[in-house]
């Protein structure tokens, strides 16, 4: 299920003249009903609201006074979202003699045509408030409060991602909640300019009930929550199923990081297993847990993903290889039961898949998850069940149809010999192959000269000066300190590990660079002497990794 949740708008949408009829009361049940959550967002006073509507028991919350109060209707709590009206500037409404003026706890309300009245004392009071329309209707608030806010405060008390709600509204001042929901609803009678900007229009919320109990609203066009690949071709936001696979060095993990970017800045929170470590620095703002010394609990990770707001990466170093399969399998049972009642994380992200999901791993494992991001070098080692159920393969680097052949033998006409660095080969089952230039990525970027130019790398992914006959041992844990070595080491050292594409192979293994990958092992295979080689190496690196951005 993709919409767990329904934002409702109560005016003019779920009401006629202030009244809602049993056939919307029913339709409400029946969302209720269905395991999704409702959630009124109103400009109304909620006392007012109490006396024109007696069922706010079918709500989980009431987002009231525009967003500047909240209410829990099972325990009939209030929670004030903004500052309370000042007093000054009620008494000089009302010395003005504007009226109808009605005073809320968060917000002061009038109607047109007293808002250049509302202006001026607000300019003469040196205040800062916000003038928000309803149709007629005018309202005052603190500034940043909005039906937005509020919602967002309620999601947040129910767990949930404003990616999972579908939300509908009317009038002016329900733009900015539906900005933020994944599906913006407008009914019949909504102004044009509202209309224009949602991703459907119904007769009425009995109507978006029916389409989204009956069909989870399969059938909306969303295509504006896709991720960019490149060359305007974009994957779907939800649903799929993506294998990302390809030879060594080829550049997986440079389509992975680009991805798995843009959908972190979407917003969707992602689960993203990360067997080698390559994450340890993070991905945005998401939490990392488990390091080489120490292996996540399911019950941290489980923690992290029961905030709505926070993606997480799990290390799996401080696991032992052995057992990490059973370790994953039970990590994804657990996440998918919060799936099951929540809608997120909403992808899930395997690096080196081939060791998660081996021949025989049961596909239904991760059948109850919304997204997945599968990344590995050997496709063919991955479970036939599981293979069967990707939606789309990316095929990087040589003999991309290799890659395809491991999923089907079917004639694909237009498949390149080999894949050029930055390229991609996009392909859904039953579809002709589609070769996109991917658009990089920018925080992988960042991330990489972070952590390979100074950071620590680690015993194993360090490079090592040792020369014939292992006479050295000069350990670089960084890029800066291998070009420091690289300057002091002699001319025979240099050349032995040039000669054997040394650091062409620690770039693309460790540092984990396809591309300078490529451009050190040009150099590796010139005939340049010693120091022209040094001199080039360094600026390659400095180029990428100490050169401004």
């Amino acid at each position: 299920m993709r919409f767990h949740a329904l934002a409702c708008d109560y005016d003019g949408t779920l009401a006629a003249d202030g009244r809602v009829d049993d056939g919307v009361v029913e339709a409400l049940d029946r969302l209720a009903r269905s395991g999704r959550r409702l959630i009124l967002a109103t400009g109304r006073h909620l006392d007012d609201l109490l006396d024109v509507f007696p069922r706010l028991d079918l709500f989980d919350r009431v987002v009231a006074e525009n967003g500047a109060l909240l209410y829990r209707p099972e325990e009939r709590e209030r929670v004030l979202l903004a500052e309370p009206p000042p007093t000054a500037f009620v008494e000089r409404l009302r010395a003005a003699g504007v009226e109808p003026l009605h005073v809320g706890e968060g917000v002061v309300a009038t109607w047109q045509p007293h808002e250049g009245t509302v202006l001026d004392v607000i300019r003469d009071l040196g205040l800062e408030l916000q003038i928000v329309f309803n149709k007629g209707a005018v309202m005052v608030l603190p500034p940043g409060v909005n039906k937005a806010t509020g919602l967002a405060v309620a999601l947040a008390e129910l767990g949930l991602s404003a990616h999972s709600v579908a939300g509908v509204g009317d009038a002016e001042n329900d733009h900015a909640f539906l900005a933020v929901c994944e599906c913006a609803v407008a009914v019949d009678g909504a102004l044009p300019a509202l209309k224009e900007r949602c991703d459907l229009v119904v007769g009425d919320v009995p109507e978006l009930v029916r389409l989204m109990v009956d069909e989870d609203l399969a059938h909306v066009p969303l295509d504006r929550h896709d991720i960019l690949l490149g060359d305007d071709v974009t994957v779907r936001a939800h649903g799929e199923r993506i294998l990302i696979a390809g030879p060594s060095h080829s550049g997986k993990s440079t389509v992975a990081a680009a991805l798995v970017e843009r959908i972190h800045e979407a917003g969707y929170q992602i689960c993203l297993v990360d067997p080698e470590g390559d994450y340890a620095e993070g991905l945005g703002d998401a939490v990392v847990l488990g390091d080489p010394r120490r292996a996540p609990t399911h019950d941290e990770v489980l923690q992290i993903v029961g905030d709505a707001s926070r993606s997480v990466v799990v290390n799996l170093l401080g696991v032992p290889i052995d057992d990490r399969p059973g370790y994953f399998e039970e990590l994804v049972m657990r996440v998918g039961a919060v799936w099951g009642r929540a809608g997120r994380p909403h992808w899930l992200v395997i690096d080196e898949a081939h060791h998660l999901l081996p021949d025989g791993f049961d596909p239904q494992s991760t059948a109850a998850l919304g997204a997945l991001l599968a990344i590995t070098v050997h496709p063919d080692s991955l479970s036939a069940p599981v293979l069967g159920e990707f939606t789309a393969v990316i095929a990087v680097g040589a003999e991309p149809g290799g890659v395809l052949d491991a999923f089907s033998r079917a004639e694909r006409p237009g498949v390149p010999d080999e894949l050029e660095t930055g390229e991609l080969l996009l392909w859904r089952p039953g579809e002709d192959p589609v070769q996109v230039r991917l658009t990089p990525s920018r925080n992988e970027r960042r991330r990489h000269i972070r952590k390979y130019a100074a950071g620590t790398l680690g015993d194993d992914s360090s490079f090592y000066f040792r020369g014939p006959g292992d006479r050295l041992d000069l350990k670089a844990d960084n890029l800066d300190l291998f070009l420091r070595l690289g300057e002091g080491v002699d001319e025979d050292t240099w050349q032995f590990h040039r000669r054997q594409g040394d650091y062409s192979r620690w770039m693309a293994e460790c540092v984990k660079d396809e591309e300078l990958a490529a451009a050190v092992a040009e150099v590796e295979r010139s005939d340049d002497g010693v120091d022209a080689g040094r001199t080039r190496i360094r600026e390659l690196v400095e180029e990428r990794y100490t050169a401004p951005e």
